[in-house]
């Protein structure tokens, strides 16, 4: 199709405002109509209309919250034995291998869960995790944590633990 030249009379330097043709439709009328077509069409549309048919359904929250509470509280008690303990003790260093186990998979457990990332206590007990998990990583399983960090750990514990009390 060749293409349709529109000159505008607006100047007398006037250039040719050159319109593209149109472009063709890539689905014939017959495709369209077509009984198979038809069927793929309304299964599609039915599909997109009821997505919930698609999902599986949501875990039950209230075990979910009790496994998280139950979890937390785990934790935080591990991380207050872990961390008052004696550099002399030998046996710190399995204490804080135990630590950052535990710590990391409930950091993989409950970093996934969209329902946990606003609350309160996950706020506050990731942060403290990885302030625990970080001085380790820098300085060793025999380093003891600086006064002024572990008292930021303790406080960080202290309002996570209310925050859970508070269903937060």
């Amino acid at each position: 199709m060749a293409s349709r030249a529109l000159l505008t009379p607006c100047t007398s330097k006037s250039q040719p405002l050159i319109i593209p043709p149109k472009p063709k439709s890539t689905i014939s009328a017959a495709a369209v109509h077509h009984p198979r077509r038809r069927e793929l069409l309304s299964l599609t549309a039915s599909v997109l209309a009821a997505p919930w048919v698609l999902l599986p359904p949501a875990p039950a929250q209230a075990s979910n919250d009790e496994e998280y509470v139950k979890d937390t509280n785990e934790v935080i008690s591990k991380v207050r034995t872990t961390i008052k303990m004696d550099k002399n003790d030998p046996n710190v260093a399995e204490a804080v291998a135990e630590l950052r186990e535990s710590s990391n998979s409930w950091v993989a457990k409950y970093r996934k869960e969209k329902s946990l990332l606003g609350r309160a206590s996950f706020r506050d007990m990731y942060s403290a995790l990885n302030a625990v998990s970080g001085h380790y990583v820098s300085f060793g399983p025999t380093a003891p944590i600086p006064a002024k960090r572990k008292a930021r750990i303790l406080e960080e514990m202290d309002t996570a633990e209310k925050a859970l009390s508070r269903g937060r």
